[in-house]
């Protein structure tokens, strides 16, 4: 990225005068050899921000690298600050607190991962992070692969990924739009960014709930005499 593929996203996003999020398998051009799991943001103006997935989650470990972190990061828009996290990163409590301290107010969440227990962590996020949060989950019925598809798959009918796009609101976690799961289809819905300052008035984790001082990750020193870390002090 840059690349063809994202050319035609960006012109439709300044077509439309729209913002998109997108979960894509990126290939390094300069060192062909690696995929990465990587979101974009797309604007208007053109690709605005991309960051890499932290850690590959099982099975991805093969051929797919590890991001570097530098590219945790929350971009101003017109629309509000966007932010987010990738798959299973979202499952990642200081990969998000990393988020939250850039005061994220729409998180995207594109993953692969369409189980039940997807939709509490996405219902915890937007209550923790004080933000909404919109989960866009792959929908993949068998009809995506072409006959020729050079591995065996399965004519059952079944669909690879059920999809079940949501989005939720910030003060109680609630779904406002969605799960919509099996077909595929547009959620939607209108946001106002001051329950997002409602969220934190009651619970603000960066803020007047996180305890820095006492919480924040501490650097390991070595090993002491009973084979515990030591931890080195605040500083």
């Amino acid at each position: 990225m840059p690349g063809p593929h994202i050319d035609r996203f960006i012109q439709a996003c300044a077509e439309h005068d729209m913002y998109c999020v997108l979960g894509v398998n990126e290939r390094e051009s300069v060192r062909p050899g690696s995929l990465y799991n990587t979101m974009i943001l797309i604007g208007p103006e053109g690709l605005l921000w991309k960051h890499r997935k932290l850690m590959p989650t099982m099975h991805e470990r093969l051929f797919h690298g590890v991001g570097y972190g530098q590219d945790l990061k929350v971009t101003d828009t017109p629309i509000g600050r966007v932010g987010g996290l990738i798959c299973w990163e979202n499952r990642m409590p200081l990969a998000r607190y990393e988020v939250y301290r850039q005061g994220v107010q729409i998180w995207a969440a594109p993953t692969a991962d369409d189980a039940d227990g997807w939709l509490s962590t996405m219902s915890h996020i937007a209550i923790e992070s004080g933000a909404f949060v919109v989960s866009a989950p792959q929908y993949i019925p068998r009809s995506a692969f072409p006959d020729d598809f050079p591995v065996p798959m399965p004519d059952d009918g079944k669909a690879f990924g059920r999809g079940g796009a949501a989005i939720f609101e910030p003060v109680q976690g609630r779904a406002i739009a969605g799960p919509l799961y099996d077909q595929e289809g547009i959620v939607a819905a209108d946001v106002d960014l001051g329950r997002c300052m409602t969220a934190k008035r009651l619970f603000d984790v960066v803020g007047h709930y996180s305890r820095e001082d006492v919480l924040r990750p501490q650097a390991s020193t070595g090993n002491g005499s009973d084979g515990s870390a030591a931890r080195g002090g605040n500083g």
